[in-house]
């Protein structure tokens, strides 16, 4: 058995962890059972956002008659577009490969991994021992059991990636950012859309008149079916996919396509690591329970990253990777916040937001909200952006900034003013004594602070 000052388990966020304490001296062992990199370079936001920019583009050329310009599309190289993503993916773990072969501090393990007694695992035949372990495993698509799911060919996020030719129709089970962003995508290269989903709105963590605007957005270029739970899949005639759904009034309507994309949540790795036989607690939903400080119920052993299931995005893996970082290695131990984090989603329109919705907000505070839409600012109209809004929500006494959600361009870049502000405290001063470009999309941020009212 080989012991180490410390095991990582993922290399994600994971390897943030590995490469600080090789850099303090640490013996460290970093165990993965690949892809090297974790989810976000190989799976997730990098090679998903490397073909939605190739959706962003079409579907600019498919609009842009409203301007007064007249253009198309002629051909669209899909197989072109999804190598060119393979291929970044494949130059970044060959980039992160070649730095594990000449960190002389750290001992890697190529395999899955699994606890056999407390702090010890074992990979591929080999016992590790850590004095510290910090678990960054991961997270894999969740597949609901859905009668005849096993009888035919399906997709998640992962086998798509893997394709060379776009399929003509497609049906997305599922209403979360995965599967809007990937029915922007298909839907931009030509293919036949539908998605299916099973609560009564899209992208059920945003504000309610954001799913609206998006499900009224994304029905003018496919099919959007909210209140339509699936109730059993089949193979169709000709290799297709046909889903029969229960819609909200009772009804049951079938839906079929040349492919079938599951898009309903994922679930933690943690299952894989055999945690019972060292103590670490997880819920019921497979997520290790984790204290503020990002601990496990065992002493000395971290969970970081989507293995929690606390947020699951790659920018608060990372954020939580370095806090745990900082206290294995100096002793600082600061208490992980997560009221600041913001995320986005890239549909079309996009989507960005950062804190409280409204109604939970209303649980706390009293409150006012400001809006402001892309139209009513110079550069929104030059754009003829008719639809895009800014929510603002603040604390009516002090109007500390409790959260802000937006629906339009660049939605990603623009939530970051407004994401330094509440990390600074929250005050709305700092953003209106500032001087904002004008004519530009700022303003928006601007806009929707100076128009406050109680809802």
């Amino acid at each position: 058995m080989k012991k180490y000052d410390l095991v990582v388990i993922g290399s994600g966020c994971g390897a943030i962890i590995s490469d600080e304490a090789v850099g303090h001296g640490r013996k460290v062992a970093l165990i993965d059972k690949g892809p090297l990199g974790g989810t976000c370079l190989n799976l997730g936001c990098i090679p998903s956002k490397m073909l939605i920019y190739a959706a962003d583009r079409a579907v600019d050329i498919q609009e842009v008659g409203k301007l007064g310009i007249k253009a198309e599309i002629r051909s669209i190289d899909f197989a072109s577009i999804m190598e060119r993503m393979r291929k970044s993916a494949k130059e970044g773990r060959d980039h992160i490969r070649e730095g594990i072969k000449q960190s002389k501090g750290l001992d890697f393990y190529e395999g899955q991994g699994h606890f056999v007694a407390d702090y010890t695992m074992e990979v591929n035949g080999q016992q590790v021992k850590g004095e510290k372990i910090v678990v960054a495993c991961g997270s894999r698509p969740f597949v609901p059991p859905i009668k005849g799911i096993d009888s035919v060919d399906y997709w998640t996020n992962e086998q798509v990636l893997q394709q060379n030719e776009r399929p003509d129709s497609l049906i997305i089970i599922g209403g979360g950012y995965i599967a809007v962003e990937y029915g922007h995508f298909f839907a931009a290269m030509g293919t036949m859309v539908t998605i299916l989903e099973m609560a009564d709105r899209l992208t059920l963590a945003e504000e309610p008149e954001i799913s609206e605007l998006l499900k009224k957005a994304l029905s003018r270029r496919m099919s959007v079916h909210t209140g339509a739970l699936a109730e059993e899949i089949r193979k169709g005639a000709n290799g297709k996919v046909t889903v029969a759904v229960k819609i909200g009034d009772g009804k049951r309507r079938e839906f079929t396509a040349d492919r079938l994309l599951m898009a309903v949540g994922r679930k933690s790795n943690a299952d894989l690591l055999k945690l019972e036989n060292t103590g670490v607690q997880i819920d019921q939903k497979d997520f290790i329970k984790v204290n503020e400080y990002l601990e496990t119920t065992k002493k000395n052993i971290y969970a970081v990253g989507d293995a929690n299931g606390l947020q699951m995005f790659v920018h608060a893996a990372n954020r939580q990777a370095s806090m745990v970082a900082e206290g294995i290695l100096h002793g600082d131990k600061t208490k992980l916040d997560t009221s600041v984090t913001p995320h986005a989603v890239y549909s079309h329109p996009q989507i960005a937001s950062v804190g409280l919705t409204a109604e939970r907000a209303k649980k706390d505070h009293q409150i006012v909200v400001g809006r402001a839409t892309y139209s009513s600012i110079a550069k929104g109209e030059a754009m003829m952006e008719e639809e895009g809004f800014a929510k603002a929500i603040l604390e009516k006494e002090t109007n500390k900034i409790l959260g802000f959600h937006i629906i339009g361009p660049f939605a990603p870049e623009l939530i970051q003013e407004v994401t330094n502000a509440m990390a600074s405290g929250g005050d709305i001063g700092p953003i209106l004594n500032g001087m904002h470009i004008h004519p530009a999309l700022n303003e928006l941020i601007e806009a929707a602070l100076g128009n406050l009212e109680e809802p």
